[in-house]
């Protein structure tokens, strides 16, 4: 049996600002969404395992969050000095992609998870793409990847997506299969 309360409760004492239940029946697989990929603003589009195509087609990834019945979502986020502060931007990205390796090796030990964070993945240094995957069981896909517009989870699970003016947060959901 999966107690949610206790990941939640192990996901806070890490250090995510928000974690809460994520109702895995409120996950909309966009095509605009998974398009913008396509733009490769991030440059990994077609370079990294956890991001389009590699990651697998909407069919596909719909198929998978089937697997799934619940799960959690996760957030973190600062006070930013103004709208130049890339270094506490850049600062928060990094706590919140470390607590999301964190706590997916924690519950992978114990579930069968889908850990979707924010941005591509950076597991490992350099990207093994298009060679076979060597962190397949670590790889962590943003949620975008999937398709996933993060401000309508946020909204369908009842969890705040704006933390104000001056403010910056990462968020991220893991999805859990026993």
């Amino acid at each position: 049996m999966i107690d949610i309360a206790k990941i939640i409760d192990r996901a806070l004492e890490l250090g995510f600002s928000v974690a809460a239940p994520l109702d895995v029946s409120t996950l909309e697989l966009r095509e605009d969404v998974r398009a913008a990929c396509a733009e490769n603003k991030c440059g990994q589009y077609e370079k990294n395992w956890a991001c389009p195509p590699a990651c697998g087609t909407l069919e596909e990834l719909r198929e998978l969050i089937t697997n799934y019945k619940q799960g959690i979502i996760v957030q973190t986020s600062g006070e930013l000095e103004d709208e130049f502060d890339f270094e506490t931007t850049i600062e928060l990205e990094e706590k919140h992609r470390k607590l999301m390796q964190k706590l997916s090796a924690e519950l992978s030990e114990s579930y069968r998870i889908l850990p979707l964070g924010a941005g591509p993945c950076r597991v490992c240094k350099t990207c093994s793409y298009p060679n076979p995957c060597v962190n397949e069981k670590r790889r962590i896909s943003s949620m975008e990847a999937l398709g996933l517009l993060v401000s309508d989870v946020c909204k369908k699970n009842n969890v705040e997506y704006y933390h104000g003016r001056g403010t910056q947060t990462f968020v991220g959901c893991i999805l859990i299969g026993e």
